[in-house]
């Protein structure tokens, strides 16, 4: 917040395109100077800190906005005064702009909220992504235990058979192991993703200045997600593959597994399967992504999707969040499942390598290609396809919830766009 008699201070004459007028002390007599009263104490400011406004009178009149701002930016102030006397100054509260206004300036309390809300909004955006990993998780949690015996186990029963072998021997609790910590590694995980893949696709669009995201630039923003989120969260993700193979459970839980690792294999062990990982998730994120956003980019062009968000904006405040739904909640559960389908099917195979790395110790480590070659050695080209029927009926229901419940989500949570 600048003072008034700081907003006075002027160094340079010069008339500006707009009918300004800037003013020196040193070329017109002090009196002129000192015959500017000033209407308000407070000072406005832009974004970059660099302007102040105020509104005067002078010789009764009230004139416009008066703009100052640093003279090269050696300390000096420019005061711009507008001539003009037409309605709509800038008045005590700095919301009301005349025709010589700028609408680009804000006060600083203004600056301020918006900076926190912008922090806020972040926050919202990334529960919205979490929540959604949870629900979907855990309704999905089932199918992943059963996908997880396919590929880290090399399970040979028949799929009904394997879901007797689990219910008999660890009850119906046995569905949901290692649910929890899949939570805790999912939820960070999808949080990341989802708001990283907005973020990205943001300052695609600010780049290339379209008002919509090409194709191209969908499946950019989601290859880069995926390896954001890929970066920050595989940790999680080799020690709960660790906790679920043979002999995890002597590891004494979430912590035990990690001392464990950092104690036998050093930190980096965490990063196992690192190169596959990103080599799957930038595809998978490309594809999961930009699939779904290009099906709700067409529905909402079309005559339907049109007459819909006609529709919305006549019913206002009256919808409740799953009216609100841009898609529908139908629909949205259908694009989010096609979406998950084409992802999945697209990079399993380095899904399979990744969970095999993560598998290996130090004394027989083995390369990515090398493990590819291996596997495809002991079993043949389908083992990179190994428990996919499974996985893709986790994905379907898992997908289609994520997007329901983060679309859902973002309305309660009135997350504005990114």
């Amino acid at each position: 917040m600048y003072s008034a008699d700081r907003c006075l201070f002027v160094d340079s004459i010069r008339v500006s395109r707009q009918d300004g007028l800037f003013l020196s002390d040193k070329t017109v007599p002090s009196s002129f100077v000192s015959s500017i009263s000033l209407k308000t104490q407070k000072c406005f400011v832009d974004k970059n800190e660099n302007v102040c406004l105020v509104s005067c009178s002078w010789g009764g009149q009230t004139l416009g906005p008066v703009k100052s701002r640093r003279s090269g930016g050696k300390g000096g102030w420019v005061l711009s005064v507008s001539l003009s006397r037409e309605e709509g100054y800038v008045g005590d509260s700095g919301e009301d702009w005349g025709q010589n206004g700028d609408n680009n300036l804000e006060t600083v309390e203004e600056v301020k909220e918006k900076k926190g809300s912008g922090a806020l909004n972040t926050t919202k955006h990334l529960w919205a992504g979490a929540v959604a990993a949870m629900v979907s998780r855990t309704f999905i949690a089932p199918l992943e235990r059963l996908k997880l015996e396919y590929i880290v186990r090399g399970e040979k029963r028949s799929f009904i058979e394997l879901i007797k072998w689990i219910a008999a021997s660890e009850g119906l609790k046995g569905f949901w192991k290692g649910n929890f910590l899949n939570i805790l590694r999912t939820a960070p995980f999808k949080a990341i993703n989802f708001y990283a893949y907005d973020i990205y696709r943001s300052q695609l669009l600010k780049l290339s200045g379209n008002e919509e995201a090409t194709n191209s630039e969908r499946f950019l923003a989601g290859a880069a997600a995926g390896i954001t989120a890929t970066l920050l969260c595989l940790p999680m993700d080799t020690i709960r593959t660790v906790m679920v193979a043979p002999g995890g459970e002597a590891l004494g839980g979430l912590i035990g597994a990690f001392c464990h690792m950092i104690q036998t294999e050093g930190f980096f062990s965490l990063y196992k399967g690192l190169v596959p990982s990103i080599m799957s998730m930038a595809p998978s994120g490309a594809v999961f992504y930009g699939v779904y956003d290009i099906l709700k980019s067409a529905y909402l062009h079309s005559p339907e999707g049109r007459k819909r968000i006609q529709d919305m904006k006549q019913g206002g405040q009256e919808l409740n969040a799953f009216e609100q739904l841009e898609l529908g909640p139908v629909r949205t559960l259908l694009y989010g499942a096609i979406a998950g389908a084409c992802s999945e099917a697209a990079t399993y195979p380095f899904e399979v390598v990744r969970r095999h790395l993560q598998m290996q110790v130090r004394a027989t480590k083995l390369g990515a290609l090398a493990t590819c070659v291996k596997i495809v050695q002991q079993g043949g080209i389908s083992a990179l396809y190994a428990g996919l029927i499974p996985s893709l009926l986790q994905v379907l229901p898992s997908a289609a919830i994520s997007y329901l419940v983060y679309e859902f989500m973002k309305i309660v949570l009135k997350v504005e766009p990114a």
